[in-house]
Order: structure tokens, then sequence, then C-alpha cells
């Protein structure tokens, strides 16, 4: 995961967890707050009502009372309105005329009871008894002028529990008139509720899943109202939780809409700034993949933050320091394959660089001569000559081939290349591009001419005899080495410092037979695959990778060297198919066997040049993804030279794929060290000279543990190929290569 997306991540749930908190401890305030108003308001409406209904409670049915309770009730702030009996009084007037056996108003009651069940009643003294006697105690006159009303008795009924809330009730009494006594009862309808007013609690649009999640205790308040001295009735305000709903969730709901926005501009904020803040990491991190791909580029403009800052001065210091490091290994690289592709002595190059110049005659199918020529009996010469003496006389000899203008004095029309080469002591031979016949027997004649100079300067009757051979496309390195040979051979018979040209008939295949042995071969796939040059772990000796290598036949059963095959194959441009027809028996071959490491495939440069040849092999991979990262496509150091911008895109197009990629024979001369980093190659083969005898050879010694080092920083594994004597072996193994093919 990116550190952008931790750092939202973070901050988004610091965020949820701060407004989280706020936003509980906020809607349990407000719940707490609208609790207390809610309760205060219906303390103070239950006062403020008791205060109203006091001068009225004398007449607990009076309509008044009910108007002004309902009057408070229609505001809507309130879920119910009590008014509730405390006193439950009965006049003798309500007593005597809910009997059935009393028909008038002369009663007057003598005594009153009622059953335990239901309470006790008791008889009230009014105030004015209790102020007629206040005055008598003073001794003042009762009488204050004014005609005495009837006095009413008035009873108190006190219930029991089950009787609290009231109910029917039975009086017994006796009442007296001037006609007598009559012992009789009343059937009275208590009710402790006076007066009642309730509301639906309605909520509106706050969802029930709120309410349940919230509940709010709203308590009913209460106001007893007096009579003198006596609480008569009590008023019960009950508050309404609907109003304190929707005060509470429209609190909830902009709460969470300003968190929301407030979030959303949060994040662009820190959108803009993570990226602003994080660019310099971009930076950083494609500055270390680059390292890793060899690119040692640096951050020039540094970032403000210092963190950031230190660590860019860190990578860029890295990147210079490993820079350095690779182009030190890369100097001596090159020095050191110079001092082992030349002769110490005359500067010549060596037999491996003859062979790299010939498959490039293959590949540009050049045609030309080859010239054998050897310095005769040098071995007599050296046995009465000092070393020094020696040297000199293999140096002049070199310089006629160094720096003789072989053309100078034919034909003003030619336009051929030569190059000399050193094989061993005595043995040279010179490549001569574009040349014909004619060319070659006028080049045989200059060297014959400057090498009679050289016998006579040091007093020798015979120097040298010399053999050449046409450039053969359909022979193989060794087949022309060996006739250029037998032409030297047949110099000798002639005579002292003389030459012997073999013509172009002396070729053994004609042509156009070649041309259709290939066609059939390839349009048949009438070859085999071998797997050849075992590559194994130099840590636990597993077989690393195998190369996929093609036999071909002849209409004889005769085998056909396969470097004659591919060379008539490009010519006449059937490689591609051959190259096709080659991946797909290996791909055939790793499914069926279940191979478990990697196949090298040769490919050539015509092919990995085709736009319509790297789709097809995209497919094929494509096809087999199991198996994509065994597949290794292999191109010679050589081949990559002629063409860097088509192998480098070949090998990005092979890594999308998921495959592999491989130079092998490589050598410092065709691909520098440098160009590796532009590559991300999976693996490189050395050439078999810079392994060859490397016990007694400190050079290639210093050569392989350089490129060793080179490639591990560039994440590229080295095999070394044909390691075949013990002692190299093991010199070999001290470098800790990928791999070593034996």
């Amino acid at each position: 995961m990116s550190l952008s997306k931790q750092l939202y991540i973070i901050i988004a749930f610091i965020f949820f967890i701060i407004f989280s908190g706020n936003f509980i401890i906020s809607v349990k305030n407000t719940k707490e707050y609208l609790e207390v108003e809610s309760s205060t308001k219906a303390q103070d409406t239950a006062t403020s009502l008791g205060m109203s209904l006091r001068p009225l409670i004398k007449d607990k049915y009076d309509s008044e009372i009910e108007s002004i309770i309902k009057a408070i009730s229609n505001s809507g702030f309130y879920k119910e309105i009590r008014l509730e009996d405390a006193d439950f009084t009965l006049t003798e007037k309500e007593l005597i005329g809910a009997s059935t056996e009393l028909d008038d108003s002369n009663w007057k009651i003598d005594t009153i009871s009622v059953e335990s069940k239901y309470g006790r009643i008791e008889k009230v003294e009014s105030d004015d008894a209790i102020n007629e006697q206040l005055l008598k105690l003073e001794n003042e006159e009762a009488d204050l002028g004014f005609i005495e009303e009837k006095k009413m008795n008035l009873y108190r009924y006190i219930p029991t529990q089950a009787y609290k809330n009231g109910g029917n009730i039975t009086f017994n009494f006796t009442a007296n008139n001037s006609n007598g006594k009559v012992n009789t009862f009343a059937n009275i309808t208590i009710n402790k509720v006076l007066v009642q007013e309730q509301r639906d609690i309605k909520f509106e649009y706050v969802p029930t899943w709120f309410i349940k999640m919230i509940p709010i205790n709203l308590e009913e308040k209460f106001s007893e109202i007096s009579n003198g001295w006596n609480t008569t009735a009590i008023i019960y305000v009950s508050p309404n939780p609907g109003e304190a709903y929707a005060k509470l969730y429209e609190q909830a709901r902009n709460s969470i809409v300003y968190a929301v926005i407030a979030f959303i501009i949060s994040m662009i904020i820190l959108l803009i700034f993570v990226r602003f803040l994080l660019k310099p990491l971009k930076k950083i991190e494609y500055l270390a993949k680059d390292i890793a791909k060899g690119k040692f580029g640096v951050i020039e403009e540094l970032p403000w933050t210092t963190e950031i800052k230190n660590v860019a001065i860190a990578m860029n210091d890295m990147s210079r320091k490993i820079e350095a490091i690779i182009n030190k290994l890369n100097k001596n690289l090159e020095s050191l394959s110079k001092k082992l592709s030349e002769d110490e002595l005359t500067g010549l190059s060596l037999k491996p660089t003859l062979e790299t110049d010939m498959k490039d005659m293959f590949m540009h199918k050049d045609t030309g001569y080859i010239f054998n020529i050897k310095i005769h009996n040098l071995a007599k010469y050296a046995k009465i000559h000092t070393n020094n003496e020696i040297n000199k006389f293999i140096l002049s000899f070199a310089d006629i081939l160094k720096n003789i203008s072989l053309n100078k004095g034919l034909d003003a029309k030619t336009n051929f290349e030569t190059k000399a080469y050193r094989f061993f002591g005595s043995e040279f031979v010179v490549i001569a591009k574009k040349c014909d016949y004619n060319e070659a027997k006028g080049i045989c004649n200059k060297l014959k001419l400057a090498f009679e100079n050289l016998s006579s300067e040091y007093e020798l009757t015979e120097v040298v005899h010399i053999g050449a051979t046409p450039f053969n496309q359909i022979s193989s390195i060794p087949e022309m080495l060996q006739a250029a040979n037998e032409a030297y051979e047949k110099a000798k018979l002639i005579g002292p410092n003389e030459f012997f040209i073999r013509d172009y008939e002396d070729l053994s295949r004609d042509m156009d037979a070649w041309r259709d042995l290939v066609f059939d071969i390839i349009h048949y796939s009438n070859f085999e695959v071998d797997f050849i040059n075992d590559a194994y772990s130099i840590d636990d000796n597993r077989i690393v990778m195998q190369e996929a290598f093609t036999k071909a036949y002849d209409k004889e059963n005769n085998s056909i060297p396969i470097g004659t095959f591919v060379s008539i194959a490009e010519k006449y441009e059937k490689i591609i198919d051959f190259d096709k027809a080659v991946i797909s028996k290996v791909i055939s071959h790793i499914v069926i066997n279940s191979v478990s490491h990697d196949i090298c495939i040769n490919l050539s440069l015509d092919s990995i040049s085709n736009d319509n040849f790297i789709i097809w092999v995209q497919k094929e991979i494509l096809k087999n993804k199991t198996i994509a990262n065994q597949l290794v496509f292999s191109i010679t150091a050589y081949s990559v030279a002629k063409d860097i911008h088509s192998f480098k895109k070949f090998c990005d197009y092979i890594h999308s794929s998921g495959a592999k990629t491989i130079v092998k024979r490589f050598e410092t001369k065709f691909i520098s060290p440098e160009s590796l980093r532009d590559f991300n190659l999976d693996y490189i083969r050395l050439a078999r000279d810079y392994t060859s005898l490397i016990c007694d050879d400190k050079a290639k010694k210093e050569f392989i543990e350089s490129i060793t080092e080179l490639a591990n920083l560039l994440n590229i594994k080295v095999i070394a190929e044909s390691v075949k004597d013990d002692r190299d072996f093991e010199v070999v193994k001290k470098y800790k290569l990928y791999g070593v093919s034996r």
C-alpha cells in the first residue's frame, strides 16, 4: 500500500475518532439540556397552572378549570396535563341527593359511615366554624350583623390503598327531618382525575432507529393546589418528548452534515498537501528504480522538508558513488577486454576477434577472401637469436600486415577492406572483405614482395607462405579456416614466399540445392531440438538453464552445420519461420516434460527486429503463462551490437510478457558495460575465452571479478560457458557466478 493511501486512511481514522467523540459528547449534552429544559418548563407550567386554578378549586367541577387546562394543552408542548383530586370531599347535599330513599332536601345527616374496605369518612370542619371558635376564644362577638346562612355539612372521604384512585363507593348514613329518622345509603362514583388532557406524541421526521438509539427520559412534574389549609388538588404536567427528539435529531443531523462537509474539504486539502509533500518521494522512488536499472541520475531540486531532503541528499550521494564504482568497473573491463582480445607484442587482434568478424560477414552476407599466413620455421630462427631479436622480427612481420596499403597499385576502383589477426606464435590471418579473385591475387603479390624485402633485411631465404580461400556463406568458420590452411600447404609446395589461392569453383555445394534443402526442412519442421550446455548453479549444483540446439539433416541423412543452415535461412529470409518453429517445439518440450529450469532459445537479429515476430512471440507467451518465466530468449553479443535499438525494444516486450532475455557470448568489445544498464537483462553468458585457462591468467581473473561486481549491481545473473578444466572451474566458483556450463 502506498504511503499516500496510508496517510489518507490514518487521517480519516483520526478524523472519525475525533468526530465520533465530539458527536457523542454533543448529542449527550444536548440530550441532557433538553431533558432539563423540558422538565423545568413542565414544572413552571405546573406551578403556573396551580396558581391560576387556586381561586377556582373550591368547585372542582367548575367548567372554567377544564377550559384553562385545554388552553395550555393546545400549545403542543406537553404530552399530558392532568388535574387530580387530592381531597375527596362530599357535601351533605350530594349524599342525600344520591340516596334513592330520600326525596327532598330537608334531611339532615346524623351519622355516616363506609365499609372498611373502602376506607373511612370524617366530617370536615368548615372554615367559618373555625373562625367562629377563634373569635369566641378572643371574647369577640360572633354575630357580625349578617343573616346567617343555612350551614351545610362537609365530609372527607379517605380511601384505602385499593381505592386511592377512586371508584364506586357506598356510603351508609342516617338522615332525619321533622318526620323522623331514616337509615339509608348512597352510591357515589369518586373520580381522582378531575380533568385530563392528552396529546399524541408525534415525532414527524425523526426516524424510529434514532428514537430507539437515544432514549429521552422526561419526568412528570406536579404542583399542589390548596384551599385554605388543605391540599385539595394536584396538577400534573408531562413534557412532550417529540419536541425534544425533533431538536436533538436536528442537532445530530446538522453535526453529521457539517462533519461530512468538513471531512470532504479536509480530504481535498489533504490530497493537495500530500501530493505536494510526496512529490519529492516520487522523485526519490524514480531515482531508486533508475539506480536499480543502472541509470544514475540525481535529484536537482531538493525538497524543503528536512527529513525528505536528507533522504534525497543520501540518494544523490549513493547514486554518484555507485556510478563512480560502475564507471571504474567499466574502465577496468574495457582495459582487460582489450588486453584479452589483442596480442601483447604486435597489437593485432586474436582468434576470438577473427571469429566474431567472420560472423559479421555471415550476417551481412559479405564476400571476400581469408588469407592464412605463417612465418616459415620460426622455431629454427628462435634457436639462434635472442628474444629481443625474435620480437623485433615478429613486429616487422606484423607491421607489413598492419600498415601496407594492400590495394595500392591495383585497380583504382577497388574498395576492399583488410584486417590482420595473430593466431599463435608464427600463424597469422588476414581477412579481405568485398574482394574478388583478381584483387586477392594482387594482395598476395604485394605481400610476397614485402616479405621478400623482409627476408633480405634479415638475411633469410624463406620467410612466409600464403594460402587464400574465398569466404563461403554456406560453410562454417572452422571449415573455411581449414580450407585456407589447405591452400597454405599447397603454397609450401610451390616454393619460398609463394602463395596459393582457391577459386569459388572449389565450393563443395551448389547454392540452389542448399536453398531447396533449407526450405523443405523449415516448411515441414523437419529438424530436431536437443538441449545442451547444461548450466549448473554454483551453490547447489542443480540445473538452472539449458540451451535449445537444433539439428538438421540433408537427404543423405548427413548432419548439416547449423551455422550454414542459419546463414542460408537468413539469406533467403526464412529465418523468422525457423525461429517460430523452434520456439513452438521448446514450449511443447517444457509443457510435456514438466521442465522446471529455464530454457535458452537462440534467435536471429532478423527475428527480433521484426514487429510481426514480436507480436507472435507475445501471443505464444500469453498462451503459456505458467511457463513464461522459463523461456529465455537469447541473442549473441555481436548481434546486439549491430542493432541495439531493436534489441532494447525486444527486451521491453519480452519482459512485459513475463519471459526473460540473455546475451550469450558476451564480450565487452561488442557491448560496453555501460550499455548493460539500458537493456534490463536477466542473464549474460560470457564468451568461453574469458574463462578458458583462467587459472593461469591474471587478466581474466580480474575481468571475471569486475564483470561479476557490475552484474550484481545491475541485478544480472552471470553464466560461464564451457568451463572444462577443473582448475578453471575452481577459479570461477570462487567468484560466485550464477551458473556454469561444463
